[in-house]
């Protein structure tokens, strides 16, 4: 047994928090609205053919981070930044581009290395930015582009990427194209660019196909004609505001690839893809089978989903990322087969595939343990990098998750200590592994999942379940900054977008950045030590005989052993001296629902 170093670092002034007085609009202005454009800002219009287009090309192309680097993100500490629930400085009680740039200097304190924010192009907001309307703006209810440009060079500054959401398998009902497809007949080059299909039975009634939404009901819906009659059908895999693009298409690749370039000549430095495992869909459309999957759900049978002609689609993403050194794509990928979800990570397709195995196991040792090696195995055979994330927006925050009493009930009861203690533990689980590491804003915090009362709900799942399912709301409430009642800094308006619970006081970063032993502190120093230590080396793991309810294994190349107790009794550690520990020590073993680093 060696000596103890947790690595504790003293508390960080406001000033570093929210970076210096430089960035960011004056607070005198914070309740102005800014939407205007520059002279020589990128702007998107509209032509007489209903298409948008670019108004103006950026003034210079402004470079990614560091071209020179184009491997970065093999080991990168990302930060999901969901932009409605992160920081809000106008006011208005919705999270914006200003906020992301006002807490920059928390991000670069925490040890992040890139952001990835959550979609912030126009949009009417049905799915809360993932109906697109504009590709190529920024929505104004987080800004404008001169804030994004703002963003992009500040995060660079502090050494920071800048990442974003693309959102190619759909667009918004709101979008130039399905306006002018709605306007055209059956048949033209405007519904050429979407799914429209003459309906089945008597006038065309019923749907052409069984498929169901995502987000439930039927993904089919009606169009009237120009002239009154009932019309064809259109295909929405998730909310009938988001309509699918028909990737079979020229025009639509042609039209994302002015997207990226957009974006990527700004100094994005990569995105990641929505729905990456969507876009191609079978030519026959063929019925699915409505036992096998649910909402929010999908099988690796799923006809809606992981056809192979998407590969073709990836195959031309990459060429145009590959003209912008140290760019980078990251997929949502929901594939289970671990041969079909190493495809997508070939050489010529994307840098790097989300794999979810690890936030869907419960806190159960064979069941983490079979998601490490599964998440490994499936990246290795094609050399890929492994991903791994504990959360995001579209689930169930860690420390909920991991407090139910049975892990493997969604309704069940929660003890929120118990899965705070789990949660730090999967932390250092999770910072251990090789490859990229994703952070939901908030996991840091170790902020649990919100029960929101029925009429706060805002998530499209809840109308189009008739209210069964709850949807996502619960994990996308505003994080909290400081101060002892809602808002909690995020806002200086009371009436956040979701509201934010009475006792989040203890949650606060100011709070946590006072205490050594909370779970930001956690959170920081095990980034610290996974970036300048070498024992965080070697792209596999070897494993280590555990006692029951536990699993422990060893960075194969540098050396770290990572040790988890999931079980009720304190263990023995493995030899080696303490590095840091999730939990303090009961008589020198370790705690249960706790992990320790030892080197």
């Amino acid at each position: 047994m060696g000596s103890e170093d947790t690595g504790s670092e003293e508390a960080l002034t406001d000033e570093q928090v929210s970076g210096p007085s430089d960035i960011g609009p004056d607070p005198a202005d914070a309740g102005e609205e800014s939407h205007g454009t520059g002279e020589d800002e990128a702007t998107s219009e509209t032509d007489p053919a209903g298409e948008l287009t670019d108004a103006a090309a950026p003034g210079s192309v402004v470079p990614q981070l560091d071209p020179s680097d184009t491997t970065w993100w093999r080991s990168a500490i990302f930060y999901q930044i969901y932009p409605r629930s992160f920081s809000d400085l106008d006011g208005d009680g919705v999270g914006d581009l200003a906020g992301v740039i006002d807490k920059l200097g928390y991000l670069e304190l925490l040890g992040i290395d890139a952001l990835w924010l959550s979609p912030i192009m126009c949009s009417p907001m049905a799915d809360h930015g993932y109906d697109v309307s504009d590709p190529r703006e920024i929505d104004p209810l987080f800004g404008d582009l001169e804030d994004f440009d703002e963003l992009v060079a500040e995060a660079h500054d502090r050494g920071m990427r800048v990442t974003m959401d693309l959102v190619p398998n759909h667009t918004s009902d709101q979008h130039e194209w399905f306006r002018a497809a709605l306007a055209a007949e059956p048949g033209s080059p405007e519904r050429a660019r979407y799914i429209f299909r003459d309906g089945l039975g008597e006038g065309g009634d019923e749907p052409p196909n069984n498929w169901h939404s995502v987000f439930g009901g039927p993904a089919w819906t009606r169009v009237t004609e120009s002239d009154g009659s009932p019309g064809q059908w259109y295909l929405h895999i998730f909310a009938a505001e988001q309509p699918d693009l028909n990737w079979e298409n020229p025009e639509v690749f042609e039209d994302l690839e002015r997207s990226l370039r957009f974006w990527l000549d700004r100094g994005v430095d990569g995105f990641r893809i929505d729905v990456a495992h969507g876009m191609a869909k079978p030519e026959d459309l063929p019925d699915m089978d409505l036992d096998s999957v649910g909402l929010l759900t999908n099988s690796d049978d799923d006809p809606r989903f992981n056809n192979y002609a998407v590969h073709d689609i990836h195959r031309k993403i990459r060429k145009v990322l590959d003209e912008y050194p140290g760019a980078a794509n990251v997929g949502e990928i929901w594939v289970e087969d671990n041969e079909r979800f190493a495809e997508y990570l070939r050489p010529d397709e994307l840098h790097l595939g989300f794999n979810f195995r690890l936030a869907k196991a419960a806190f159960d040792p064979d069941e983490i343990r079979a998601a490490i090696e599964n998440s490994l195995d499936a990246v290795l055979r094609v050399s890929g990098t492994p991903t791994w994330t504990l959360s995001n927006h579209d689930v169930d925050r860690e420390v909920s998750r991991y407090g139910r009493l049975d892990q493997h009930d969604p309704d069940s009861e929660v003890d929120l200590d118990v899965g705070r203690a789990r949660a730090r533990a999967m932390a250092l689980v999770e910072f251990a592994l090789p490859g990229t590491v994703f952070i939901y804003n908030g996991a840091e915090l170790g902020l649990p999942n919100v029960d929101l009362p029925d009429e706060a709900l805002q998530d499209p799942v809840w109308e189009r379940s008739d209210h069964t399912e709850r949807g996502r709301d619960g994990c996308r409430v505003p994080i909290p900054w400081e101060g002892s009642q809602p808002p909690y800094g995020f806002s200086t308006s009371a009436q956040t977008w979701l509201p934010m619970p009475d006792d989040w006081a203890p949650y606060t970063v100011e709070k946590q950045l006072e205490d050594i032993s909370s779970t930001l502190s956690l959170y920081r120093q095990a980034i610290e030590l996974r970036v300048s230590r070498s024992e965080f080396s070697g792209d596999t793991v070897e494993w280590y005989g555990a006692p029951d309810d536990c699993l422990a294994f060893r960075r194969a190349g540098g050396g770290l052993i990572c040790a988890l107790n999931a079980g009720d009794e304190p263990v023995p550690l493995p030899p080696g001296e303490v590095l840091l520990l999730s939990a303090p020590l009961v008589d020198g073993h370790l705690a249960p629902n706790s992990a320790a680093w030892l080197m």
